[in-house]
Order: C-alpha cells, then sequence, then structure tokens
C-alpha cells in the first residue's frame, strides 16, 4: 500500500501541468502580445514549456489602482480561467513593471476576493520584471505636471490612477499598510524574485541602445537623469528590489554583460527571453 502511494503522488508529480501567465505593466491592454510584449519574447518565453498551449498573455486595465475590479480583479479573472481551462497545477507569473504590484496586491490580500486564495495555491514564483514596487520619482514628477507629463505619455501614461499609485510616498503607505513582501512586512506566500535592470545606453554607435527601439532607449536615457545611477530609466534599482527577494541584476545574466532599460526588459533582449524559458524547466 505504501509503495503504491509512493507511485501514485510521483505519478501526479511527474503529470502536473506547469503554466505561465505574462502580466503587462501600466496601461489598459488588448493586445499585450503584441503590443506589450511583442512576439519575440512571448515566444521565447513559451519555448520552456512542455506544453505550449499553457501560455496566458494577461489583458487588463492597469491605470487604474491596482485593487480595482478592472485591475487585480481582471487578472483574477483572467488567472483564474486559465487555471481551470487549463488545467494547471504549477502557475509561474511573469509580470513586468507596475503588474508586480496588481500581482503583489492579490498574493497580499487573500480574503479580499473569493478567487484569490485559488490562484495563491497554484503559484510556485513569481518572477517580477522591473517591479515599481517602491514606486518611482517619475510618477511624481508626472502627477505634479511637470515635462515628464508629456514626455512620458508612451511609457508611464498621464495623470492616471495607477500613475497616482506609483508616487513614491503613497507607494511607502500600500507597502506599510496593505502589502507584503517590503522590509519589515511579512514575507509574501510565494516566492516573488526581482530582475533589475541597472542603467541604460544610449549611444548611437552602441548596439545595445538599438534592442527594443532606439527611440524609448534615448527617451530613457533623459528620464535617468532624474533618477539615481542605478536605474533602468524609469524605476530605480532600489525600487525594483523592494519587494520579495532579488533574483539577478541584468549585467549578471545578459548576453555580452548588456544593461537592460525598461523597454528592454519587456522584449526579447540580450538572451532575457531564454533566461525565463530556463527558468520554466526547472
Amino acid at each position: 500500500m505504501m509503495l503504491m502511494g509512493m507511485l501514485a503522488a510521483a505519478s501526479a508529480t511527474v503529470h502536473a501541468a506547469t503554466g505561465v501567465a505574462l502580466v503587462h505593466g501600466t496601461g489598459k491592454q488588448t493586445n499585450a502580445y503584441g503590443d506589450y510584449w511583442q512576439a519575440d519574447m512571448v515566444e521565447g518565453i513559451r519555448n520552456g514549456l512542455a506544453d505550449r498551449n499553457n501560455l496566458l498573455v494577461v489583458n487588463c486595465d492597469f491605470e487604474q489602482y491596482m485593487w480595482d475590479d478592472r485591475a487585480a480583479g481582471c487578472l483574477a479573472g483572467q488567472l483564474t480561467n486559465f487555471i481551470q481551462n487549463r488545467n494547471i497545477d504549477r502557475l509561474i507569473v511573469i509580470t513586468h513593471s507596475n503588474g508586480g504590484n496588481v500581482m503583489r496586491w492579490i498574493l497580499s490580500n487573500p480574503t479580499w476576493d473569493a478567487r484569490y486564495p485559488e490562484i495563491i495555491r497554484r503559484i510556485v514564483k513569481v518572477d517580477a520584471i522591473a517591479p515599481s514596487s517602491a514606486g518611482t520619482p517619475l510618477a511624481d514628477a508626472a502627477i505634479a505636471g511637470n515635462v515628464f507629463e508629456t514626455s512620458l505619455g508612451w511609457l508611464l501614461g498621464y495623470k492616471s490612477d495607477a500613475v497616482r499609485q506609483q508616487q513614491l510616498g503613497w507607494m511607502a503607505t500600500y507597502n506599510q499598510q496593505y502589502l507584503l513582501g517590503t522590509g519589515g512586512r511579512p514575507a509574501l506566500p510565494v516566492a516573488f524574485r526581482d530582475v533589475v535592470g541597472s542603467d541604460v545606453v544610449s549611444a548611437i554607435w552602441s548596439s545595445q541602445a538599438y534592442c527594443g527601439g532606439y527611440t524609448q532607449s534615448v527617451g530613457l536615457e533623459i528620464t535617468q537623469n532624474w533618477l539615481s545611477s542605478c536605474s533602468d530609466g524609469f524605476i530605480e534599482c532600489s525600487s525594483a528590489q523592494a519587494a520579495g527577494t532579488l533574483w539577478f541584476k541584468d549585467r549578471s545574466r545578459t548576453s555580452g554583460g548588456a544593461v537592460l532599460n525598461h523597454n528592454q526588459s519587456r522584449r526579447a533582449c540580450f538572451g532575457l527571453s531564454s533566461i525565463l524559458a530556463n527558468d520554466i524547466r526547472e
């Protein structure tokens, strides 16, 4: 009887269905596959799955506060449907930027929504790429209505609730009162691992500047002037590492030790999609 039980447990482990969900950052997405991540990134990550159909690209309205039904509610609905329709036993969530905050809201507040506990039970880890866990000074600047309001429209949006949420003081309050995983707070119920971009390269002669779009690299080089020396042009390293644990900083794992600016960290730049695919196989 004991042997049969061990064999049954082993069989269940072997047949556990692993799924991956890609969670975008700030913005109202209707085609995050093509507009936010792009095909090379999504398909590169998909290569890590035994069943290539077990991948979800989330499309939600992340212009809202993280707890809003159009944000966390939408995310919970899409994750729940994905888990049920694909019989997912092991869920790996890959977030980018403010998407990490929406995911962390779900992980931190299991009684907020009846769907949250089952989602949390299925998650084995969250790989949070460039999360704005402690906010960004650029959100403060955008809300103040200075030059960032227009120059960051393509990256941050304008005076949406999601931008207000990412102001430094506001995120400090959320982290102290409503979210888990930051210093002095209880740990998150699942592994929340940070991927940190540390710099921006925009020199016209550098091939690194062109991955993901040269114009975006130039824009992030400009905004980096208002951030600390360690930043991806939008998120400071200290913010990206504020919740959970550090998985890696760009240079330590990227091809050629390249840096990842905030736009490049949602693109198939410098081997990032392969790093994430290999992690799914582990």
